[in-house]
């Protein structure tokens, strides 16, 4: 399956997920991990558009994502800041996930200076991650509060 660049842009529209997960990990130097994802989710029926979106990209996964659900999935920074965020820049999304993207961007960028290796850098992520689509609004409060009492 050949895909062409603009079909990617509006099927990820419609699609398509920009992700920011932010854990404890206590051996982390900030004590909090932050991983950055994007994510195609699709029936097993159509797992081929999956693979076809791995080839185009050259990176990232397909697996399980939950029952008859696959899902590709990128979540290496490298990958993200060098292919990922570039193609999106490049082939502008055209719904309201464009907003989701610009601030997923951001925190890429913040990630590759570093940012998210130390508290300031997390509240600055967090900050971001809550206005994004599908952000863990409980959890990133709880964080922001434990991370405003250490610093």
């Amino acid at each position: 399956m050949k895909l062409d660049s603009q079909w990617i842009t509006g099927f990820v529209d419609g699609e398509g997920t920009f992700y920011v997960r932010i854990t404890e990990h206590s051996e982390k130097s900030a004590g909090y991990q932050v991983i950055p994802e994007f994510r195609v989710v699709q029936h097993k029926k159509d797992i081929q558009v999956l693979y076809a979106l791995k080839e185009f990209f050259g990176c990232g996964v397909v697996r399980i994502n939950h029952g008859d659900r696959y899902e590709f999935r990128v979540r290496s920074l490298k990958h993200l800041s060098q292919i990922i965020v570039p193609f999106f820049q490049k082939y502008s999304l055209r719904s309201k996930k464009r907003i989701d993207f610009l601030k997923f961007r951001k925190i890429i960028k913040l990630m590759e200076n570093g940012k998210h290796l130390k508290p300031e850098g997390i509240l600055k992520i967090i900050r971001i991650a809550r206005q994004m689509n599908r952000c863990r609004k409980p959890i990133t409060e709880q964080f922001e509060r434990e991370i405003r009492v250490k610093i």
